[in-house]
């Protein structure tokens, strides 16, 4: 009889034994491709990290590279960034290209806010310039006189010489008028000596100021 009854004894022990190694085998390959997915999502993680910690650099770069252009621009260019952001014609912080046209080609005669061929011509290659480039851009107009008479009298005159160059650019170019603005400085930004001839021929002049 013990005999007898050993053998199923013999066979649960069996039985569980398998069921046993079954179970860790299992317990094993659940672990393993837990494992698998842990280290495919920390993959993921590592990844989306580096491309954002790339994308920072860039950000950085770029606002680095900003800063120096602007360091590099005029105080009335820096002027006209800050008018356009406090007239909300631009997001803080946007580029900004400063465009003076050649002594020869922009300054104006005497108390004169006509504007010669040879301004003309240069206002046509600044238009085709921007058509190009596919530039939509925000352009102030800067007007500028000589020290010649009352200040009063040369600020209208600096805003009659900018609304010209406005004015052309929209009739023989077609920039569109929502896209430029006028400022006069009058005599108050020279960029010669005002006490000769020729220095006051440099300062009657027009400074396009672009911003996107």
């Amino acid at each position: 009889m013990n005999r007898t009854l050993a053998l199923p004894a013999l066979g649960i022990i069996v039985v569980a034994s398998l069921t046993g190694c079954a179970t860790k085998t299992y317990v094993r390959d659940q672990v393993s491709a837990s494992e698998g997915r842990t280290g495919s999502r920390l993959a993921e993680v590592v990844s989306t990290v580096e491309a954002h910690q790339g994308q920072i650099a860039e950000l950085q770069s770029a606002d680095a590279q900003q800063k120096q252009r602007l360091d590099e621009l005029s105080a009335t260019a820096r002027d006209a960034l800050t008018r356009a952001e406090e007239a909300g014609k631009l997001a803080k912080g946007s580029f900004v290209d400063e465009v003076v046209l050649s002594d020869n080609a922009a300054h104006f005669d005497f108390e004169s806010a006509e504007l010669s061929d040879a301004a003309k011509e240069a206002l046509d290659a600044f238009a085709r310039k921007l058509k190009e480039n596919n530039a939509n851009v925000y352009i102030e107009i800067q007007g500028h006189t000589d020290s010649s008479g009352p200040a009063a009298y040369n600020l209208i005159l600096g805003r009659q010489r900018a609304e010209a160059v406005r004015r052309y650019l929209h009739t023989a170019d077609g920039v569109a008028l929502h896209r430029m603005s006028v400022f006069s400085y009058g005599a108050e930004q020279p960029i010669a000596d005002n006490s000769t001839r020729e220095g006051r021929a440099k300062n009657r002049r027009v400074t396009l100021v672009v911003l996107s």
